[in-house]
């Protein structure tokens, strides 16, 4: 696998350097548009609506249309953005794994310790295992802003980004506010349905089948020479090295005073909010 993005993942003054990897892969056959008269491949031009002139990629920039008026974002104007050039995985807050919405869960990442020494990051998959807990994380990938829940998976941490609040739609449909009666035995039945069905879930047991047969199709074609030659040509990114040492317990005992006296200023402060006790006044 070919690391996407690496920086460190902190959570109070701990710092654990990482590399992130995709965790999934689409195992779809890619297919593209021919001419179905001599097999041309169809490309699509980026042409400007102004000049009619095809523009380079690099000559694109982005823009936002409010219906009116259009705001053109260079480059520039984007790199300039914090989360542009943030390479922290911050941990927000530590929450009851059962809290997080499965609804919400999106793409997964792999993270791979990328120091010297993977105490640290051996510490905190141990911790969340032990309190039952998900990290709830906030970073920036691919100039844009995410939310991810930081759990574990054997003996790896997994970054799944989650989808926003307001992204998840609200299921609202009427049928469902009307009263339905279930009898006791179709309760029983369908109880009794669902144990027949029942066993433990292995996800090598399911394979796409479509794409399985669209592979025979394709190798069975190639095999009677009914094919065209075509050139393919592959970029490779080089990775940079990194790592970084790390005083783990000074880290943990600042982090933990940090957060206990960020508690009991809080405390103070909802004290000195509460209003002064009236004095009593004897009866004359």
């Amino acid at each position: 696998m070919r690391s996407i993005w690496k920086g460190a993942l902190t959570f109070g003054l701990v710092n654990v350097p990482v590399k992130v990897y995709s965790a999934t892969e689409d195992h779809d056959v890619s297919l593209h548009q021919v001419h179905n008269k001599d097999g041309g491949r169809i490309r699509y031009q980026r042409i400007c609506e102004v000049d009619g002139e095809v523009v380079p990629y690099g000559d694109i920039d982005r823009a936002y249309d409010d219906g009116e008026q259009t705001v053109v974002l260079t480059k520039d104007d984007l790199a300039s953005l914090p989360s542009e050039r943030s390479r922290e995985i911050e941990v927000v807050e530590f929450v009851p794994s059962e809290q997080v919405d499965l609804l919400t869960l999106d793409k997964a990442y792999y993270l791979e310790p990328d120091s010297s020494s993977p105490k640290a990051y051996v510490l905190l998959r141990k911790t969340l295992e032990q309190t039952d807990r998900t990290a709830i994380v906030r970073f920036s990938l691919r100039q844009k802003t995410r939310l991810a829940a930081l759990r574990v998976r054997g003996d790896v941490l997994v970054l799944q980004t989650l989808l926003w609040a307001d992204e998840v739609r609200e299921a609202a449909f009427p049928a469902l506010d009307e009263s339905v009666r279930i009898s006791a035995k179709e309760l029983e039945m369908s109880a009794s349905l669902v144990d027949s069905f029942s066993k433990d879930f292995d996800p090598e047991e399911f394979t796409d089948a479509y794409q399985a047969e669209l592979r025979t199709l394709i190798d069975a074609k190639l095999e009677q020479g009914d094919a065209i030659d075509t050139d393919a040509t592959f970029g490779k990114q080089e990775e940079d090295d990194g790592g970084e040492v790390i005083d783990l317990m000074e880290a943990l005992r600042a982090s933990v005073e940090r957060s206990r006296a960020a508690r009991a200023g809080d405390n103070d402060k909802a004290a000195d909010k509460k209003p002064a006790a009236k004095k009593k006044t004897k009866a004359s």
